[in-house]
């Protein structure tokens, strides 16, 4: 492989101030647009040995084959540019995004003679006032109709208005006082507009105000006996605390304020939005990002946030993101430009006014609001991933691409991954997961408990040297160790066999137990998958030659940069990141490592809780109250005889037994939380 590609401009020849940067194929295609506060330092990241850079922007620098570059005079102005440069020629290889769906709108058209209130997904009505998006429709009309005895204002079609103003006669909705009827001459226009802006001022966020208002009227007209009237006054005070009841009060009255959460992976993101104006969240929105390239959230955050505000919405003047842009001050110019250029039709001046702020939530309740709207986005991004796993196409189509990808002769309708997990070392475990068309087969996962191994290399080793043996010709080489050895999914049926057979046909049930084991375990995969590099596929292909079987096709999937490694190849195979195939694979791995890290934990559980039982005077019961107090058995570990016997339940004598017996180094196997974590990471691959 060359050192660098062959269009790599002289380092001199790069100047040192702001710009943007395109990489072209040879059909002059954009490929990818950047920006740089310097250029010859962020382009100089490119032009690094090849074998050097991540492996998508390699495959980025190497199918370009040229770079140029366009100096400004300012950070501002280079974002600008790589906008504008985005949109414009939509490169392949910055990130893309898709919309769930086209979310309604409230919208209050204030540009026209007679304002109407509708529910629309037009975004391009002229001079209209937008609120929300909102996730129901039906939401939407419940709003209308509360809000509607309140400001009865327009709500009709044009042409339903028209026939009205022809015959003299108003629709049902003057006659039921849901709307002042401008039509027929009882409101005059202008008193008709300002009642529109009233709606629209009220929906902004101004609605204490409002509601002031009118509790003092009705007070008033009360106290004159215009009892009418002050029912007029109560009902309209009861709409709109109806209307307002169907918004959450998240923050401080007079806060307006857009929360962004981002949850992503390897190969995606989801974004959420919360709209919250007057303190009460009055939209939802959000999408899903596909990522070509690596990036980090604040990068993401950047183009998120661009995305956003690209149509006509307004930006609030603050806003909070998950983690602040490199270039955040060019970021809130731009923004605060958006801001000032979008119309506002309820402002004296037509324009929003005030500067915009980007801002990370630290504490209090925007701080509660951001974790919400953050853990919204995680669940988005499961059921993103859930909904495109059940896609019967393309789950076919993934299925073909990996056939293709790895040159294997058949689609892969059998993939079995193996992924070990271990704490330190010590207390190691495997998983093997199942797919079977694309879909998880959970009654065939298997789990494998390892007593010794050098590294992770030796423990793949053991593991498929063991599933491999159900594949000689139908038998295991010992079933009865590996009904002991093989925590099987199935074990549960088992205890209730033994149960029901006794004692006396303990030996036939467990070796009947077996058999329904090699029966399910012999079924060959056609794909079979590590979670590693080149080390460990290494080691699985030992097993495999030496255990004579023929017919599978073995790969590794290397989490950091989602490579895929091939048996004796000196460089993996790349699969497209927005691709259904590099998905499924991703899922596989995921959940062969969820699989083993939930074994593993049940077993340090289980683990403390068998030491701590063998004390004598300390049951379950007390076990699970001295866990409870210190929080970890770190920190119980930690803990003196004095402090032990603070417990509830838990005396001088008994507190001294307990600190002696975990100060033996019997309790090795339980594991701290922070190591717990450190397991987690340390999934039987070294990376």
């Amino acid at each position: 492989m060359a050192d660098t590609v062959s269009y790599r401009p002289k380092a001199g020849e790069i100047p040192t101030q702001p710009g943007v940067y395109r990489f072209r194929d040879k059909n002059r295609r954009v490929l990818y647009v950047g920006k740089a506060k310097n250029l010859r330092a962020r382009l100089s990241n490119y032009f690094q040995p090849l074998r050097s850079l991540h492996e998508r922007t390699r495959r980025m620098v190497t199918t370009a084959s040229s770079v140029e570059w366009t100096v400004v005079g300012t950070e501002y102005e280079a974002l600008q540019l790589e906008y504008t440069w985005i949109k414009e020629f939509n490169p392949p290889f910055n990130v893309k995004f898709r919309d769930d769906k086209t979310y309604p709108y409230l919208a209050v058209t204030l540009g026209d003679r007679i304002p109407r209130v509708m529910i629309t997904r037009n975004r391009n009505l002229k001079d209209a006032r937008y609120f929300g998006p909102y996730t129901k429709v039906w939401a939407i009309r419940e709003t209308v109709d509360l809000m509607l005895k309140a400001f009865p204002m327009r709500s009709c079609s044009d042409g339903v208005y028209k026939r009205a103003e022809q015959t003299g006669r108003p629709c049902l909705l003057g006659d039921i006082g849901k709307c002042a009827a401008p039509c027929v001459g009882r409101i005059s226009p202008e008193d008709h507009k300002s009642l529109a802006i009233d709606f629209a001022s009220f929906m902004a966020g101004n609605d204490t105000g409002y509601l002031r208002d009118l509790n003092e009227k009705m007070k008033q007209a009360a106290s004159t006996m215009d009892y009418e009237s002050a029912a007029r006054h109560r009902d309209a005070i009861q709409a709109l605390e109806g209307a307002l009841g169907k918004s959450a009060v998240v923050l401080t009255e007079n806060i307006d304020a857009d929360v962004f959460g981002i949850a992503h992976d390897e190969l995606a993101a989801a974004v959420q939005q919360f709209i919250v104006r007057g303190g009460r969240v009055r939209g939802v929105r959000s999408w899903v990002v596909d990522k070509e390239l690596d990036m980090e959230l604040g990068e993401l955050v950047e183009t998120v946030v661009q995305n956003a505000y690209d149509g006509p919405d307004a930006p609030p003047r603050e806003i909070l993101v998950p983690e602040l842009p490199e270039d955040t001050a060019e970021l809130e110019q731009w923004l605060t430009q958006r801001r000032r250029e979008t119309p506002d039709p309820s402002a004296p001046r037509g324009r929003h006014t005030g500067r915009v702020e980007l801002r990370t939530a630290q504490r209090g309740e925007k701080a509660a609001l951001a974790q919400t709207v953050s853990m919204n986005a995680k669940n988005a991004l499961i059921l993103y991933k859930t909904r495109r796993s059940s896609d019967f196409v393309a789950r076919s189509q993934a299925l073909n691409d990996i056939q293709d990808a790895l040159g294997m002769p058949d689609a892969p309708l059998r993939m079995e991954c193996y992924d070990v997990s271990h704490l330190s070392g010590t207390n190691i475990v495997a998983s093997m997961v199942v797919f079977e068309d694309g879909l998880p087969r959970k009654d065939q996962y298997r789990r494998f408990s390892i007593p010794e191994s050098t590294d992770d290399t030796e423990s793949i080793y053991q593991v498929i040297t063991r599933r491999l043996a159900y594949l000689k010709d139908g038998s295991s080489v010992d079933p009865a160790a590996d009904a002991i050895g093989d925590a099987a999914v199935d074990a549960t049926a088992e205890d209730t066999a033994l149960d029901a057979e006794g004692a006396a046909g303990a030996d036939e049930v467990v070796e009947a137990a077996a058999e329904r084991r090699r029966r399910k375990f012999s079924y060959p995969p056609n794909l079979l998958l590590v979670d590693g590099g080149q080390p460990q596929v290494a080691a699985a292909k030992r097993a495999l030659d030496e255990s004579g079987v023929t017919g599978i096709q073995l790969a590794g999937i290397a989490k950091r940069l989602e490579e895929i490694w091939l048996p004796d190849s000196d460089f993996p195979v790349i699969l497209p990141r927005n691709s259904d195939a590099l998905f499924l694979i991703q899922r596989l791995r995921d959940e062969a490592h969820r699989f083993a890290i939930t074994y593993q934990r049940a077993r340090r559980k289980r683990d403390i809780g068998t030491v701590l039982g063998e004390i004598p005077g300390l049951g379950p019961s007390r076990v699970k109250v001295l866990l409870k107090h210190f929080g970890s058995v770190a920190q119980l570990r930690k803990a003196t005889p004095e402090e032990i016997a603070e417990v509830r339940g838990v005396g001088p004598t008994l507190a001294t037994a307990i600190f002696e017996r975990l100060a033996e180094g019997g309790a090795t196997d339980a594991a701290t939380d922070s190591a717990g974590e450190q397991s987690g990471q340390a999934s039987g691959v070294s990376r």
